[in-house]
């Protein structure tokens, strides 16, 4: 069941992503999210207006950190930085609740995965999206569709052409699907596919607890 605006109010603003958007969970779904080789993560929560994703590459190695503006995404942004506890590098991305409910995204020309592969899970296979690049993660693409927002990071996973999908879930609640996108027919384009339900309900409880700031 979705909370109310009196118990939204009720919240501190370190409010978690499960508690406000109350995602619910069905079968044998147990709460765990598949461990993926090299890369901790995703992790995404809500702090005040913002959905925080973090995810740490140990393969990829930075000698600095940089912030960039997504485009598209006026109030949001991406830092990459050396990770303190490896040699590998941390991905954080402020996502404005406002950039992520923009009607205007839906205008966007449909993309499908970088290198031309259908999205999984998508009837026609492709999506309203923006697609960039930065240091060390070429063909970044964030999707969004009238119940749905997600977006794919480059990685290197080990495997070759097949895309393997799995629940994912933020705490015990199931919050979406993520899957491991192997390399293409060219060696190039694999990654992780992050997406999250974002239906009419969990958009109205988003636009509810946003009227606190």
């Amino acid at each position: 069941m979705f909370m109310t605006l009196k118990q939204l109010r009720s919240l501190s603003l370190g409010l978690s992503l499960t508690a406000l958007l109350g995602f619910t969970s069905c079968g044998s779904d147990n709460g765990s999210n598949i461990e993926i080789p090299g890369v901790d993560g995703p992790k995404v929560s809500l702090i005040q207006d913002k959905m925080l994703v973090s995810m740490t590459f140990e393969a990829v190695e930075l000698d600095g950190g940089l912030r960039y503006s997504i485009p598209r995404y006026p109030n949001s942004w991406l830092e990459i930085a050396p990770a303190l506890n490896s040699n590998g590098t941390i991905m954080t991305m402020s996502l404005a609740l406002s950039d992520i409910m923009n009607s205007d995204l839906l205008l966007l020309d449909p993309q499908s995965l970088p290198g031309g592969r259908a999205l999984p899970g998508v009837r026609t296979g492709a999506l309203p999206s923006v697609a960039f690049s930065i240091e060390k993660f070429n063909n970044m693409s964030f999707y969004v569709g009238p119940e749905v927002f997600g977006f794919f990071i480059p990685a290197t996973l080990g495997i070759d052409n097949g895309i393997a999908s799995f629940r994912y879930y933020i705490g015990d609640k199931r919050a979406g699907t993520i899957s491991l996108v192997g390399a293409d027919t060219n060696g190039e384009n694999s990654g992780l596919l992050l997406m999250l339900d974002m239906n009419a309900n969990t958009k109205r409880s988003l636009k509810k607890y946003l009227n606190r700031f």
